[in-house]
């Protein structure tokens, strides 16, 4: 029996070396195949991991460096109609012959995400595949972080990356910093009421003077928000009735609408368009940028 399964693992591992001799030698007297040439003749990663017995590790690093392969080739290919057909069954395989490939998982699911013709613009198969490897490893927190980044980035949908990066948080060992990300994702998205739970509960039980602050400062902005929203109403309604939009902050208080110039939680004044009656807070506020304006939404480091 003993010598039945050496026997097995040496004729499969000739089989692969001799596979990969032939590729060689066709590249080096055909040149590279196209993209639309590859052709993927195993697809089930249950099989190849019965037949490779006890190295089915070793034929995952050998599919991952095909995947790699096969991605980088058609990314690079000036093929027109080029298409990413084979990257998913790839990793499938891979991550089904070595359920714990970080690698293959984390870095799939970005290829997969990627918008064509850098990638096939799949972020529905990078979903797939991180909730394989959740299946396979639920205590990697990282897929999780994953998971929110690919909602987040690729498909703008705000809530479930929150969703992702607030379970993340809960993985025992997961750093404190993930309840952050959830928590700015939140107020990104809309949902200020989570997000305001979210940081109050990290003012009040992070370890680090840093996060305690950070999450102070995030509660100060979504304080900015809806004053802004209020006073935008303010504007709104006096443009209306007067007919033509407030040029400052003293207009409005001369005509009785404000007791003076609005400051924001930080003290710094509010800023008002007079042609359009949008209010931001300045440049020159420690709450500067908002959650909501470009570049706000930067994860906080690790403590």
């Amino acid at each position: 029996m003993l010598n039945n399964r050496f026997m097995l693992v040496v004729v499969l591992v000739g089989l692969v070396g001799a596979a990969v001799g032939v590729e060689v030698l066709r590249d080096a007297v055909y040149g590279e195949p196209q993209p639309a040439e590859s052709v993927l003749y195993v697809r089930s990663g249950d099989f190849l991991k019965r037949a490779s017995l006890a190295n089915a590790s070793l034929l995952g690093d050998i599919y991952w460096i095909r995947t790699i392969q096969y991605y980088g080739g058609t990314r690079r290919s000036r093929q027109a109609g080029k298409r990413y057909d084979l990257m998913y069954p790839l990793l499938q395989i891979v991550t089904t012959l070595d359920p714990k490939f970080t690698v293959a998982y984390e870095f799939g699911a970005v290829f997969l995400a990627e918008k064509y013709p850098g990638g096939p613009g799949r972020p529905d198969l990078s979903i797939a595949l991180l909730e394989k490897g959740l299946r396979a490893d639920p205590l990697k927190w990282q897929y999780e972080q994953d998971l929110g980044f690919v909602y987040y980035w690729w498909l703008n949908d705000y809530r479930r990356a929150a969703d992702a990066f607030r379970r993340g948080s809960e993985v025992p060992g997961a750093p404190v910093w993930m309840r952050s990300l959830a928590a700015v994702t939140y107020g990104k998205g809309g949902d200020r009421q989570t997000s305001r739970v979210l940081w109050r509960q990290l003012a009040q039980t992070a370890e680090t003077e840093w996060l305690r602050n950070n999450a102070q400062l995030r509660l100060a902005q979504l304080d900015a928000l809806e004053q802004i929203e209020q006073l935008e109403r303010i504007v709104s309604e006096m443009a209306r009735r007067m007919g033509a939009m407030p040029a400052s902050w003293g207009a409005l208080a001369r005509a009785g609408w404000l007791r003076g110039v609005p400051l924001d939680p930080a003290g710094t004044p509010y800023v008002l368009d007079p042609r359009t009656g949008r209010v931001t807070v300045s440049t020159e506020s420690k709450l500067y940028p908002l959650p909501t304006e470009p570049g706000a939404w930067i994860p906080p480091p690790p403590s």
